[in-house]
């Protein structure tokens, strides 16, 4: 017991480390760096886009926060890939989609594109997205596969890599869905 309390510790501490050298550096540095935050005349002339992108900011940052959490608390591990999680992560929002802790971090993104009214960020999303996606298909891909194999398969069978599923699925016996708690 005494060891699990350790080592979700030690995945916590990892975990928050992580969690402001990439996306704090990736969702918040760099469009700070692009826009300086600097409010610029809303999209189309509608301030009322403003309030849609506070609400992809907090929508983002959740998500993101969610994400983290579980690599430390159920997993027993970071989203660093130097100290991968001893478990594959498949509760919380990885129930609906594969890649939560990424599209949180381009939701943050065109959050700030849109409350700022910056198509520049618009463009930077565009680019992490596309960067992450490289990524996810040429590295974290073929590496989960490699560490939990049919678990890993079976969770693809079932949870898509971008777009979440309604209901959330849960590994039974059959790979069904379940509504029921993680």
């Amino acid at each position: 017991m005494r060891e699990i309390a350790r080592d979700r510790a030690k995945a916590a501490l990892g975990t928050l480390l992580f969690l402001f050298v990439a996306p704090g550096v990736v969702a918040g540095l760099a469009p700070w760096w692009i826009s300086g935050w600097t409010l610029r005349p809303p999209f189309l002339s509608f301030p009322q886009l403003r309030g849609i992108g506070t609400i992809l900011i907090a929508a983002g940052v959740l998500t993101i926060l969610e994400s983290f959490a579980r690599f430390a608390l159920s997993g027993l591990g970071t989203p660093a890939p130097v100290y991968p999680t001893r478990r594959l992560v498949v509760t919380g929002l990885y129930r609906h989609v594969r890649n939560p802790m990424y599209l949180g971090v381009v939701t943050s993104i065109l959050g700030q594109a849109v409350l700022l009214g910056d198509a520049r960020l618009l463009v930077y999303a565009a680019v992490v997205w596309t960067a992450v996606h490289i990524f996810v298909l040429a590295y974290e891909e073929p590496t989960l596969r490699r560490t939990y194999g049919a678990e890993y398969e079976a969770y693809c069978g079932h949870v898509k890599r971008w777009r979440p599923r309604l209901l959330p699925w849960r590994a039974g016996g059959d790979g069904s869905p379940s509504a029921g708690p993680a």
